[in-house]
């Protein structure tokens, strides 16, 4: 059985505790090198110690480093119990001194309040860790306790810089692991709002889509019935009744709206040749009276969302031709050149003033500027009272 794939969401939680991880990481591992290397230098000093005990110190120091690299390396218990170990043993080591002088003592407070609770940086954020982070300080605390005060050295500063030191490296690593996840939510919260916003959008578009085709198909057919079908004829309005017949089926159905030039034209047809899907305007309009005449470029190689905006945009001017206009003769012209297709929609009938068009017209605000503005094109229309319309239309090549 197929496992489900991973929810956007549930990647993007394990790549934000991936990250968090990483830096926790890298903070307990310039923390605790940082205390290797100040408690070996400090061992290193003359007079810290002699003979075996110098050797010892310095060895513990340098396995106390290497332990803090390969648990910020692999983390977990063990190798944060083998810190915990080197640095209980350092410590025991150098309290063996008669006299710990305050170099000394340095080693032992840098040990116990920097290089063990590095471990802490790590361990605190994981199920179970803030325990495991305690019983690991009460290891070393019972070590301060148990060596020092057997020798009868004073512990007080020490003790209180390694209580702090653990408290400081489990506090940095709740605050950050806070932070964190506070910002994870920020996030998630943002991509919801980004996800309803896009979905909200992709509804808008789709519904404007579906008005335009209707708007140019079934809508157009019922205008002409409500007027008798005046200048169609029968045949004509029997077949265009047909196509829109067809197309509210597939809607029926539950076929999309998607632009499909083909679906507007010509529902039966998968020709996607453009000077093929020209000529069934053509033969479309002709049957409605209007003759359409074709000049320019036949055949251009477009995308085929470009191409369906470009002839619905053209099929909606013809539309309006054939309404508006008072003449049953258009002229369409298409050019190009290397980066724009331009069709060029023309008729000599009674003309308008386009500023008393009004936007909130549907056919042209969104059956010919609502679909080149979807694939960056844009139309303009140029005419006066008894001089004619010409609309130039105009989509980008790819």
């Amino acid at each position: 059985m197929a496992r489900p794939a991973p929810s956007r969401k549930g990647v993007s939680m394990k790549r934000i505790q991936k990250e968090r991880d990483r830096l926790l990481r890298r903070l307990a591992r310039i923390c605790g090198m940082t205390g290797a290397v100040g408690g070996l230098l400090c061992v290193l000093v003359p007079g810290t110690a002699t003979g075996i005990q110098f050797a010892a110190a310095a060895l513990l120091c340098v396995a106390a480093g290497a332990l803090v690299f390969l648990h910020t390396e692999h983390g977990g218990a063990p190798t944060a119990l083998g810190v915990v170990g080197a640095s209980a043993a350092l410590i025991a080591v150098l309290a063996t001194s008669p006299v710990l002088d305050p170099v000394a003592l340095t080693a032992v407070s840098v040990t116990a309040s920097v290089t063990a609770p590095s471990v802490a940086i790590t361990l605190v954020v994981r199920r179970r860790g803030p325990s495991l982070v305690f019983a690991l300080a009460a290891v070393i605390v019972a070590t301060l306790l148990v060596f020092f005060g057997v020798g009868g050295h004073p512990i007080p500063v020490v003790l209180i810089s390694t209580i702090a030191g653990w408290a400081a490296a489990a506090s940095l690593a709740l605050a950050l692991n806070a932070a964190i996840s506070r910002a994870a939510a920020r996030i998630e919260e943002v991509g919801r709002a980004h996800q309803a916003e896009r979905l909200a959008s992709e509804l808008e578009a789709r519904q404007r889509q579906d008005a335009r085709v209707l708007h140019d198909t079934v809508l157009a057919t019922l205008s002409l019935l409500a007027h008798s079908g005046v200048g169609v004829g029968v045949g004509a309005l029997r077949q265009q009744a047909g196509d829109d017949a067809r197309l509210l089926k597939q809607l029926r159905l539950g076929a999309s709206l998607d632009t499909a030039s083909d679906a507007i034209f010509s529902p039966d047809s998968d020709e996607d040749i453009l000077g093929t899907t020209f000529e069934s305007v053509r033969q479309r309009f002709a049957r409605m009276g209007l003759d359409v005449n074709w000049h320019g470029a036949g055949q251009l190689a477009l995308p085929r969302e470009t191409l369906d905006a470009l002839l619905g945009a053209l099929g909606e001017c013809l539309e309006n031709v054939r309404r508006h206009s008072g003449v049953n003769e258009a002229d369409v012209t298409v050019t190009d050149d290397e980066r724009t297709v331009r069709a060029m929609v023309t008729d000599a009938g009674n003309g308008f003033e386009p500023e008393t068009v009004s936007s909130g017209r549907l056919g042209y605000a969104e059956s010919v500027v609502g679909r080149l503005s979807t694939v960056g094109g844009r139309a303009r229309v140029f005419s006066s009272p008894g001089s004619g319309t010409t609309v130039m239309l105009e989509v980008p090549k790819p």
